[in-house]
């Protein structure tokens, strides 16, 4: 044996033994035999840290805010050219053939809960399940407990689950879990028809979907970053669309300056030493050239582009509600729903609910628009661990087999149907308008007869996926991503309510991230 392989072998059994681990601590967390605090502390150890995700708050890591809606009357009204359910299509006469060779598997999804997935749940009922014969249990969780499940199998190695949702941040934790689906593709005996690998955004496959050159997953929900402005109040006040980030903070404070203190410049979730202050640091530090790491895999948190980014952050602040230091994303989304905000730079999946009178205020006033331009931009080759900067951040995920599934073939056929070009459409809009992931989701018909003012409008589509294809934003790809998070939100929380300064916070984030970088090149 090579001293190489020799090295990763050893390196694998001691991350399953961390998982082991882990998965002791789930189980004594989840029937009340450990203190939450001595529980993350475990976590954070281990490399995996809830707090930073949004976890164990009440609150999904990207809770989607939109209207409910009922699935089931709503199902039939999606039927396209394509859909499997008409007896007549392609679709529908391969997947009854398949049925003499997969009638009678049973099938164990986890996924987060989240409306696209509800979606995908109900139109599977109608039509996969019944013209298939396999039986799927598709568990929809919250998020903590999708991590939990995944870590559970992963550790046991059992392939209770064939296949997991892993989102952006565990992608480089689960890799090696997880099959190359390439080896996939080229099964013609497997082919969904009209599948067209190709028309799933090139983008998403590679920043959600691969890790170091392998295909892990399948992209599958893409929340992506956008601005959102009202027209009502830039009409008032004859401002032009921001297209800079000087001419953004300038429209902001204008904003305020006129119209406060009923209506602030901007929204923000600055929530201390959550993920979603994560999220507003990336924002701004990629948009003023700066990254998280460099070519060297060293970090650039303390250099001056970073100074530059959380000086402009901080400005931005001062017009904003005082109430963004306790919010994180549906603060921030509740707020402009409300009416009190001038102009935002958020995910798109929120925008739907804007255009919905059971949840908002403001509907048919506000607009999508693209990010303003960065100040400066570093290139990926200039930054490491796969990290991409821009300023439309992107914080999806896949779905991906798990390599200890004993049934990998037919969770290849429902993983094909499941992200098909009929059925991520039909998810989208039963979803809510939100995170298509293939360009033939944002041409269909089916997705242009809801860009208008509606509930589950689609209007904001044409912003998200040009920030898709030319604004994109994504995350080093580190196992220990979530600790990453967890420690820079704690210091950046420390900045953003005044108990700390902004040199102290530079370099305390720079040697954390380098100390967590360190294990990885091991």
């Amino acid at each position: 044996m090579t001293r190489r392989r020799s090295q990763l072998l050893s390196r694998r059994r001691g991350e399953q033994d961390e998982r082991r681990d882990l998965l002791r601590v789930f189980e004594k967390y989840s029937v009340g035999q450990m203190e939450r605090r001595d529980f993350l502390r475990a976590c954070s150890v281990a490399g995996v840290s809830l707090a930073a995700s949004g976890m164990l708050q009440g609150c999904d890591r990207v809770k989607r805010w939109i209207r409910p809606s009922s699935l089931s009357e709503e199902v039939k009204e999606t039927i396209g050219p394509k859909s499997a359910i008409d007896p007549q299509t392609e679709q529908h006469r391969f997947l009854t053939e398949m049925k003499r060779r997969f009638q009678g598997v049973t099938l164990d999804v986890v996924c987060e809960d989240t409306p696209p997935a509800a979606a995908t749940v109900a139109l599977m009922k109608e039509e996969f399940a019944p013209l298939t014969g396999i039986q799927v249990r598709w568990e929809r969780r919250p998020l903590d407990q999708v991590l939990a499940r995944i870590v559970s199998d992963t550790a046991l190695q059992t392939g209770a689950i064939d296949i997991f949702y892993i989102d952006e941040g565990w992608l480089a934790q689960f890799a090696g879990d997880l099959v190359e689906h390439r080896e996939f593709l080229v099964k013609s005996d497997l082919a969904y028809p009209e599948y067209d690998f190709p028309d799933i955004l090139p983008e998403l496959v590679k920043h959600i979907g691969t890790y170091e050159g392998k295909l892990v997953g399948i992209p599958y929900d893409t929340p992506v970053h956008i601005m959102i402005y009202r027209k009502d109040i830039f009409g008032e006040l004859r401002l032009p669309v921001p297209t800079t980030m000087a001419s953004y903070m300038e429209t902001v404070r204008a904003i305020q300056q006129e119209l406060g203190p009923s209506t602030y410049g901007t929204t923000g979730m600055w929530k201390a030493g959550h993920y979603s202050l994560y999220i507003e640091m990336t924002i701004n530090l990629w948009a003023h050239g700066g990254s998280i790491y460099g070519s060297d895999r060293l970090s650039r948190l303390n250099d001056d582009r970073a100074e530059d980014a959380l000086r402009y952050m901080l400005e931005l602040g001062k017009w904003m509600p005082p109430a963004v230091t306790t919010w994180d994303w549906n603060g921030a989304v509740s707020s402009f729903a409300r009416g009190d905000i001038g102009v935002a730079l958020m995910s798109g999946e929120y925008f739907s609910g804007l255009d919905d009178p059971a949840s908002s205020k403001i509907v048919g006033l506000a607009e999508p628009a693209p990010c303003p331009k960065e100040v400066a931009l570093r290139s990926p080759a200039d930054c490491g661990f796969e990290e991409t900067p821009g300023i439309s951040r992107q914080g999806g995920s896949c779905l991906g087999i798990s390599r200890y599934s004993k049934n990998q073939d037919a969770a290849w056929l429902l993983l094909q149907w499941a992200t098909s070009s009929d059925i991520t459409t039909r998810a989208s809009l039963l979803g809510g308008g939100s995170s298509p992931i293939r360009a033939s989701n944002y041409a269909d018909p089916r997705t242009r007869a809801r860009a208008r003012v509606m509930a589950g409008t689609t209007r904001q589509f044409p912003a998200a996926l040009d920030a898709i294809r030319h604004r994109m934003g994504t995350d080093p790809h580190l196992p220990e991503f979530d600790e990453l998070v967890s420690v820079l939100a704690v210091e950046l929380g420390k900045l953003t309510t005044g108990q700390q300064n902004l040199k102290t916070t530079t370099n305390t984030m720079a040697r954390s991230a380098d100390a967590i970088a360190k294990r990885k090149i091991r």
